[in-house]
């Protein structure tokens, strides 16, 4: 029965499109006012609704958010991403990809390649990254826990090429220089000849879950090349951000 109440108080605020008062909650399920109340601040509590503002209302929190996003099937993620990264794809004549953060790893889960027949382009291949030596890994890495880049830090950090960077210190100063500059990159850290960059997308407030990235030939991806492409990466970013956030606001 508490189960069900706390439900019923979730799916009010889930629909209502906009903060809602307790008052305008306990109208809505009809609960005896004590009994909405407590449960509203259990809510609170667990971090399941969260107040925005001074005035009392509340929202969907981000926990209940992230517990959504967490469910949510690859699949369910390319299907609302895979229109933006086509549409990149298309614009930079050069492959896009989307990779997820999960279980401690990086995982390319999504690829878009251009439409130009007449263009050479790198695919990248789906699976996982090596977190100290991919630029979708390390731009995701560096706005995690400093316990995390600690772990990664004193991890095995394999050598690739000649180019991969194999020490903490030269790791800690590119992961705070991606953090600055809001993009990471690879320039033939895991294979001669190849290069890319990607840049994080932070849910809400839950942190970057994912990111977006291009690759191609270093040929073309070279260091000015890649960030213009950063660059741009990072507004593509904020558009998946909010694809991703409206497909889970509306399940939740």
């Amino acid at each position: 029965m508490h189960l069900e109440r706390l439900i019923s108080l979730l799916e009010v605020i889930a629909v209502a499109g906009r903060p809602l008062t307790a008052a305008e909650i306990h109208r809505a399920t009809d609960l005896p006012k004590p009994s909405c109340y407590r449960l509203i601040q259990s809510l609170i509590d667990q971090k399941l609704v969260d107040q925005p503002g001074e005035d009392g209302k509340v929202i969907i929190g981000e926990r209940l958010i992230r517990i959504a996003l967490l469910g949510k099937s690859d699949v369910d993620v390319r299907r609302c991403a895979a229109p933006i990264l086509k549409t990149a794809a298309t614009k930079f004549n050069e492959t896009v990809f989307l990779a997820r953060f999960r279980d401690s790893k990086v995982e390319i889960i999504h690829v878009e390649t251009p439409d130009d027949p007449a263009r050479a382009f790198i695919h990248p291949g789906l699976g996982e990254r090596p977190m100290h030596a991919c630029s979708c890994s390390k731009a995701i890495a560096a706005f995690t826990e400093p316990e995390f880049q600690d772990a990664i830090l004193t991890g095995s950090l394999k050598q690739y090429t000649e180019h991969t960077k194999t020490t903490a210190t030269e790791l800690r100063s590119e992961l705070d220089r991606i953090v600055e500059q809001g993009f990471a990159d690879c320039d033939q850290e895991i294979d001669m000849g190849i290069a890319s960059v990607a840049a994080p997308i932070s849910i809400g407030n839950i942190g970057a879950t994912f990111s977006v990235g291009a690759v191609g030939p270093i040929r073309r991806f070279g260091p000015e090349y890649r960030r213009d492409i950063g660059e741009k990466l990072k507004d593509i970013s904020k558009k998946i951000s909010g694809a991703i956030q409206l497909c889970n606001v509306a399940e939740v």
